[in-house]
């Protein structure tokens, strides 16, 4: 399935619900499809426009024991809150 995923997508972290939002597009969603704790929303034309991760602090958690070192403490020092995010 093909799909393109902007430049400059918009995290939220949604802490009482343990939901990480990721927006790639603003494009008009079509249908969803689930893997385990993570959902993805399409366009019609089969385009990602829309990722939530479900359960997201424990998923983040296994993800953070794979990070290198230094990328691991670059990562955990920046604040997640409930705002807007730019992902570089």
């Amino acid at each position: 399935m093909k799909s393109r995923i902007k430049s400059n997508p918009k995290m939220i972290y949604e802490q009482e619900d343990d939901v990480l939002n990721i927006w790639l597009s603003r494009k008009p969603i079509d249908y969803a499809e689930q893997t385990g704790d993570v959902i993805v929303h399409f366009t019609k034309k089969s385009e990602a426009v829309y990722i939530e991760v479900l359960d997201a602090s424990r998923l983040l958690k296994d993800f953070g024991k794979t990070l290198p070192v230094n990328l691991k403490q670059d990562w955990l020092s920046t604040p997640t809150a409930s705002i807007a995010h730019r992902i570089k």
